[in-house]
């Protein structure tokens, strides 16, 4: 057993493609997974050139592999690349779809063909194999494995969807549903995220429309019609094959929602719960099988429907299989300690399972099968708190940007740790959802809301039986919610120890019952927690690396545990100097990737130190939660009483909470009083948590402002409607509103009048007392500005200054942003510096500091400062070579910014970073940029000129600017210029030079029919129809001024260049 690199493999170069940004469907676990390659392939010898377009993710870090570039994942970047490194083979299946999609691209443009660059593990022929439904049919049928009855309705190769004739189409619709048996049918489109297209189909006009899009979204114009196995149980097996034909389980998983909800969608268990033993080894075989079948060397997942036929195993079908490390691989390594993506990395090289050593257990190699001896549970969350025009109920198609996982003795402990970790709380009164209402939009309909529905319902009297025939889920799984409420029941009435084992906190243990008790009596009466270690063997052997997660003792136990007891199976040595970071939790708009990375590089920094860093995270996507990155990791939910477990039995002499975005920053206080109420010795390090909460206090704020002499729009906080009109009238409009204490401007909205103020307050945000609103003068065409520091309490040090794309009315964390600026005079960019470095000051910051500025009339005014880590972060960090999450995480342990010696640096190109929006994803959703955040990821494009660096952005978000055809220029709104004005003039000249004008009547008709090649316009409905025909679109004046320069830059040479080689220089920002 050895991890000696193989022979040969020394002097090789591997690409590996990335999958560029986080999206819904493709999120942060590709981030894990190839950062975890990067460090595999690197072990065995091999140099790593890594190409990926997020610099959000700490895959992209220059220290990841030998050579990373920030370049937009498509065949003209990759092929210069590859032109300039010269690797001798490619990895595809780390990188999502996306990466699996351009390797097949390189692949039949030729390019690895003329530079000799083999595609290692899993071949191209079985990625055809699986993309294409109807090869993947065949190659089922020829070893008798069960799949649904379907048929593909593809184009030929001179055909275009929008050229089709219109009675042929719909005669090859019917032809295809006769086929597969009539509907209900799934539509599912190919080599597309997330079930992208894809959905249950009972219409028949819905399935013709749903084959349209899915031929226009396909990469090879196919779509899959399938008979609908909706209501069966949906599994899947994480399975691993080498190139000697060594295979291995790793785990199933199974979805709570019955087939008919992607499994992205669902709530999913490992191990599986209500399959019987039979069932359960007939798949087993089925998914070996499948593997050897295909030819897959490396991860992959295969996916299971199951129905209970009256045989003793039951009946199952072969959905479909990723050939690639997937967003199921990453639950499955979370879940079992099995590094997947490890693993397939060395695979891949050639290395056989057997020779792959365990690192958890140090014993076992990666032929062992894990072993688990708990329940494992991972819940999604959806941004419906961002798209209250949308449709949340959930199917065949993502909605979900991110997720929350649990693990637990129990499932009920497991679910309630899950729930918790998601951070999710339903938007309804139950006490105004009457039994019709609960049944028909709760229960019946799947959503978000779903799993709390089901508590209501039991609060109400329903049975088991009576919730099993509403929602379709198992009986084993609803009898477990019914144990869950009434533990809930029986600690209204005095008994806590049901609700301790279930899941619930203390904390929330003592809000149960009428009136309320004090967590202390909870606390002494119920079992105490200890932590658990995840080993991948169920104990056979001790376990070598820190992976834990928090249990509460059996019921017959009562108090808190001291000591040894509460330590449990962890192993730590509290003399050591420790610290424990606090991570960002599931990943939602406003609260991204970015935060991952500032906790990594925390993490990073205090081992550099020689302080032993344990990390408290929940989210299964990301590094933070990989098993070797931190001294100790605790996947456990983010909640001020759980984090004060860590540190108690840890020892902790420290909480970072600076770095998980307003998730940590959240639970700063609360943590704090019950550090306190415990007698911890440990600290908030870093800024005080009162300077945080004045900062988050607007009044508070502007009166600080006030003080240091520092402009601010006019504005201030209402508690009542009157309160809010009166402060309106005398700011004037129009004004900008918003709650306060709220992430990415939720809710945030321009308001011009008082009928507009009025809705806003009854619609959105029901203004109170304990929930007042802000109202600030609205800035009209001034330019936004981020500034991201570090400060150690005396000094100050800028890490960049960056210019937002849009103008004021755009939430900054949606505007496309550039580095360095572009619009400052020398004397602005000073004054900029002074209020950073002021505000610095006034807030003793030490650690990270994030300001927002607008500049206007040459007046520098503040919006909003953030003595925390920024979603600008990691993006700075890329564009400037300067880390500033790390000097922040050292700052915070005394050391001074002089004692760092570190300088700041300019970058001497401009980089630019564009955001990625979700609005294909979402139907029904406003695809206009707005003061509330929509952006799900980013990307980041440089070059020399910023028209070249925004071209590349663009290009990186997958909506390339095309260069020439028909442009529908619609300025009718009052956003933007009059066509016959200069300005206007400027955007009708600057498109005329590239595009023919559309002259159609009706060009909502025009774009459906493919006549429109891209789309200026505000118009809603038009731009909905733009998202659907993909067709690009700008939906403000400043990002169509940012596509001529763009269009304008296009003679430019591409300008692909690692990103550590890209030229900064010494010097201060604003001196």
């Amino acid at each position: 057993m050895s991890d000696e690199p193989a022979t040969g493999e020394e002097d090789r170069t591997i690409l590996l493609i990335g999958s560029g940004p986080i999206q819904i469907g493709q999120a942060a676990e590709f981030d894990y997974s190839g950062a975890q390659a990067c460090r595999a392939l690197q072990e065995e010898g091999a140099r790593v050139v890594l190409v990926n377009s997020n610099p959000a993710t700490i895959m992209t870090d220059p220290e990841m592999a030998d050579e990373v570039y920030i370049e937009p994942i498509n065949t003209e970047a990759i092929a210069e690349i590859i032109r300039k490194e010269n690797p001798d083979g490619v990895i595809a299946g780390l990188g999502g779809q996306t990466g699996l999609n351009v390797t097949a691209e390189l692949a039949e443009e030729g390019v690895l063909e003329e530079y000799d660059v083999e595609i290692m593990g899993t071949p191209l022929d079985t990625i055809y194999a699986t993309e294409d439904r109807d090869l993947f049919r065949q190659r089922m049928e020829e070893i008798n494995e069960p799949v649904a009855k379907s048929t593909t309705i593809s184009l030929d190769e001179d055909e275009s969807v929008t050229d089709f004739d219109e009675e042929a189409f719909r005669g090859r619709v019917e032809d295809a549903l006769e086929e597969v048996g009539g509907l209900p049918v799934i539509a599912r489109t190919t080599y597309t995220l997330g079930g992208s297209g894809s959905g249950i189909v009972d219409d028949f006009e819905e399935l013709v429309e749903r084959v349209r899009k899915g031929l226009r979204l396909s990469r090879n114009s196919e779509v899959l019609v399938t008979e609908s196995i909706e209501g069966w149980v949906e599994l899947e097996y994480e399975v691993m094959r080498d190139a000697d034909d060594s295979t291995v389980i790793i785990c199933n998983m199974e979805n709570i929602d019955p087939m008919g909800i992607h499994t992205g969608e669902s709530t999913v268990v490992t191990p599986s719960q209500v399959i019987p033993d039979k069932g359960h080894q007939e798949m087993r075989d089925s998914a070996l099988k499948v593997i050897r079948e295909l030819g897959i060397e490396g991860g992959c997942n295969i996916q299971h429907a199951w129905r209970d036929d009256g045989t003793p195993g039951g009946e199952y079908r072969v959905v479909e299989v990723n050939p690639r490390v997937s967003r199921s691989s990453a639950l499955a390594s979370k879940a079992t300690g099995y590094p997947i993506a490890r693993v397939t990395a060395k695979v891949a090289l050639g290395k056989r399972l057997h020779e792959i050593t365990n690192e958890i257990t140090g014993e076992t190699t990666a032929a062992f099968e894990p072993a688990i001896d708990y329940v494992v549970t991972k819940v999604p969350r959806w941004p419906i708190d961002k798209f209250d025009d949308v449709d949340f109920e959930i199917d065949t198609a993502m909605k979900s940007t991110g997720e929350a996982m649990a693990i637990g003795s129990t499932f009920e402990e497991s679910l309630m740790k899950a729930l918790r970790s998601s951070e999710y709380d339903p938007a309804v009164n139950w006490n105004e959802v009457d039994g019709k209402t609960l049944e028909a939009e709760y229960l019946e309909r799947p959503s978000p809301d779903r799993p709390y529905a089901m508590f209501e319902a039991f609060d109400r009297g329903y049975s088991v039986q009576e919730i099993i025939d509403l929602t379709g889920i198992k009986e084993w799984y609803v009898e477990r919610f019914k144990r869950i409420s009434d533990a809930a029941q029986a600690a209204q009435d005095g008994d806590f120890t049901p609700a301790a084992t279930a899941g619930y906190t203390n904390t929330e243990i003592a809000s149960l019952p009428d009136g309320g008790v004090d967590v202390d009596t909870v606390e002494q009466d119920v079992p105490g927690r200890n932590y658990k270690q995840v080993d991948t063997c169920a104990g056979e052997f001790r376990a070598e690396t820190p992976y834990y997660y928090s249990a509460r003792l059996p019921e017959f136990h009562s108090g808190p545990l001291l000591g040894e007891e509460a330590a449990g199976e962890l192993r730590v040595e509290k003399e050591t100097e420790s610290v424990v970071v606090v991570g960002g939790g599931p990943i939602r708009i406003g609260q991204g990737v970015e935060f991952d990375y500032c906790s990594v590089h925390a993490v990073q920094a205090l081992r550099d130190l020689g302080i032993e860093a344990h990390v408290v995270n929940n989210n299964p996507e990301t590094v933070s939660t990989d098993y070797d990155t931190s001294d100790g990791l605790f996947f456990d939910p983010i909640s001020a009483e759980e984090v004060a477990d860590v540190v108690e039995a840890t020892g902790a002499d420290g909480v970072m909470v600076q770095f998980g975005g307003q998730t940590s920053v959240n639970i700063g206080e609360p943590l704090q009083d019950e550090i306190d109420r415990r007698g911890l010795d440990c600290d908030i390090m870093g800024t005080t948590v009162e300077a945080m909460d004045l900062a988050e206090d607007r009044d508070r704020f502007n009166e600080l402002m006030d003080d240091l002499g520092i402009a601010q729009p006019e504005g201030g906080t209402a508690t009542s409607e009157n309160e809010a009109l009166e402060l309106a009238h005398e700011i004037g409009y129009p004004v900008l509103v918003r709650p306060s204490y709220v992430l990415g401007g939720r809710a945030m909205r321009v308001v011009h009048d008082d009928a507009e103020l009025e809705h806003y307050i009854e619609e959105a945000v029901r203004v109170s007392p304990d929930k007042p609103i802000l109202i600030d003068e609205f800035l009209s065409d001034a330019v936004e500005l981020d500034v991201d520091a570090v400060a150690d309490g005396e000094n100050v040090l800028i890490g960049g200054i960056m210019e937002h794309v849009e103008s004021a009315g755009v939430h900054s964390g949606d505007s496309a942003c550039m580095i360095p600026p572009r619009s400052l005079s020398a004397e602005t960019m000073a004054r900029v510096r002074d209020v950073a470095e002021g505000i610095a000051e006034a807030l003793e910051t030490v650690g990270l500091l994030n300001v927002q500025l607008a500049v206007k009339d040459g007046v520098v005014y503040v919006l909003e400062a953030n003595p925390r880590s920024s979603r600008t972060v990691p993006f700075v960090s890329k564009a400037t070579g300067v880390p500033i999450a790390k000097l922040a995480a050292k700052v915070m342990t005394g050391t001074s910014l002089d004692e760092l010696d570190t300088a700041e640096q300019i970058p001497e190109q401009t980089s630019v970073k564009e955001v990625v929006l979700p609005f294909d994803r979402l139907k029904g959703s406003d695809p206009r940029l707005g003061p509330e955040m929509k952006s799900t990821g980013e990307v980041m494009g440089s070059a020399d000129t910023f028209g070249k660096a925004y071209d590349k952005a663009q290009d990186a978000t997958g909506k390339p600017i095309p260069q020439s055809g028909t442009i529908a220029l619609d300025l009718s709104d009052e956003v933007f210029p009059d066509p016959d004005t200069e300005a206007g003039e400027e955007l009708v000249d600057g498109f005329g030079e590239f595009f023919e004008f559309s002259e159609a009547v009706d060009l909502i008709d025009a774009a459906r029919a493919g006549e429109l090649d891209i789309i200026v316009s505000r118009n809603r409905d038009l731009l909905e129809v733009a998202v659907e025909e993909e067709i690009t679109y700008f939906s403000t004046p400043a990002s169509a001024r940012a596509a001529i320069e763009a269009l304008q830059s296009s003679g430019e040479p591409l300008d692909v260049q690692a990103i550590s080689g890209r030229p900064k220089r010494v010097a201060e920002w604003g001196k």
